[in-house]
């Protein structure tokens, strides 16, 4: 029962974001049934997992379309709260480091604003090449719990499928800056990403915040040396920049990679790598920026980039490792906290056609333009709530391995010492505290009571284990 207390007073911290006190708390009843259920069938899943009376449902559809949650507002007090609680965030150079990624989650509803088309590249068989769903970008930041790393996510948002006006320009690279903007971390940091963000705009957003970005290169990169100027310049026009012209895929010539060191890379023992160090201009911002050449004995050859030039390689390579973090945090989004199994469909929205692209509104009614802002906030309040009950579980596991495993009840065959619990592990003890949480009346929190209140008489499988 203590670990939904410990639950609770995290929680409570998000209070600012809400306008009104009763939207708060229906909000956080759809992060506990996310953090209980077993099912992943969108909301009823948390009505059936409370045991609440059906005629809540509506009252749960409400809270998520409400204009009381300032979703933007929610999201950068969520990353506030993490800074505040997670004791064992991952500095490098004294900065935090941050994972940015996408995610593309298969949807059919064709009354459902910004699905379309995605195409998918993926080394997997078990996917198909395109699918008809939600675009969303992520954003997570790197804790240590024990010997563990999480990605803990702060926000995600759809940035694909919409078009609000025909004047608007943006990229998904603007859109991942700006997301940035709205966790607004103040304290400086790395953003570790794939090699689909090594674009100007991602740099040139992230270097005038003083933030910097360690990325994997495309195998056909270029870069250029700096030019020496001998006897001073003294022709008209610019001085010359730009030396001679260095494909990085030819520095891997056994001779230019003579370096040697253990792997860095989380989970990595006994392994050796080579690699090589080249500082050399950039042309798409026009900055020296760092080339890591690795090769490595298992994964191949590749190329890292980093715009801290002070930072060292082999750390460089150890940051590029963790990236993978977030893959995970969206393996267990998916399959344990069911974040992007919504189902909210728009009455009155014209029906999508197979293979539909960008829905463009800048010739819809303005009523119409509002009934799809309010349905992707709706989206966008579930995801968080996912992203939210995500990160308590990960914070239970950090701060209070052993309630969480005093509640657990069960048996697990990988247990291992000096490992901190998984999300899986999190959601099964607090399930199974559950029903203590909410029949204890000596200590009740606002949320218990405000739970047992709207719970269905008739249905008391939930507090079964209590007996």
């Amino acid at each position: 029962m203590q670990l939904w207390f410990c639950w609770w007073d995290v929680i409570a911290l998000l209070r600012p974001a809400f306008s009104r006190w009763r939207t708060f708390v229906w909000f956080t009843v759809c992060v506990a049934g996310l953090s209980v259920r077993t099912d992943k069938l969108g909301v009823t899943s948390i009505v059936r997992a409370l045991g609440l009376d059906g005629e809540y449902y509506d009252n749960l559809i409400d809270s998520l379309h409400s204009t009381g949650v300032k979703l933007d507002a929610l999201s950068a007090t969520w990353a506030k709260t993490v800074l505040g609680v997670f004791p064992g965030l991952v500095r490098v150079n004294g900065r935090l480091v941050l994972v940015g990624d996408g995610i593309k989650v298969g949807k059919q509803g064709r009354k459902m604003p910004g699905v379309k088309c995605l195409h998918q590249e993926s080394d997997s068989n078990t996917k198909a090449e395109y699918i008809m769903g939600h675009s969303f970008q992520a954003v997570s930041i790197l804790a240590q719990a024990a010997q563990s790393i999480f990605a803990v996510p702060l926000a995600a948002r759809i940035h694909e499928g919409v078009v609000e006006t025909n004047r608007d320009k943006r990229t998904l690279m603007d859109k991942m800056i700006a997301l940035l903007a709205i966790v607004g971390i103040e304290e400086p940091y790395y953003l570790v990403a794939d090699r689909y963000y090594q674009c100007r705009k991602m740099v040139r957003g992230l270097l005038a915040q003083g933030n910097h970005l360690v990325v994997r290169v495309k195998s056909n990169a270029v870069a250029w040396t700096r030019y020496i100027h001998k006897g001073g310049h003294t022709g008209p026009g610019r001085p010359r920049i730009y030396g001679e012209k260095v494909k990085l895929r030819s520095l891997f010539r056994e001779n230019r990679v003579t370096e040697e060191a253990l792997s860095p890379v989380y989970g990595e023992k006994g392994v050796t790598i080579r690699y090589a160090v080249h500082d050399l201009l950039w042309r798409p911002v026009g900055l020296i920026v760092r080339f890591v050449i690795v090769i490595h004995p298992s994964r191949g050859r590749f190329i890292l980039m980093s715009t801290d030039t002070s930072l060292g390689a082999v750390e460089i390579i150890r940051l590029y490792g963790l990236r993978f973090k977030i893959e995970f945090a969206f393996k267990q989004a998916v399959h344990v906290f069911g974040a992007f199994y919504y189902h909210f469909w728009m009455k009155l929205m014209k029906p999508l056609k197979r293979r539909n692209g960008n829905q463009y509104l800048h010739r819809e009614s303005a009523a119409y333009r509002k009934a799809v802002k309010r349905k992707l906030h709706a989206y966008h309040v579930f995801v968080q709530a996912g992203i939210v009950a995500q990160g308590l579980a990960q914070y239970l596991a950090a701060c209070h391995p052993e309630q969480v495993w005093r509640s657990f009840g069960s048996w697990l065959r990988t247990i291992r010492p000096g490992l901190a619990p998984s999300e899986r592990v999190v959601t099964t003890a607090l399930r199974q505290s559950l029903p203590e949480f909410l029949l204890d009346r000596t200590q009740n929190p606002i949320l218990a009571k405000f739970i047992v209140e709207r719970q269905d008489p008739d249905r008391s499988e939930v507090f079964r284990p209590a007996a």
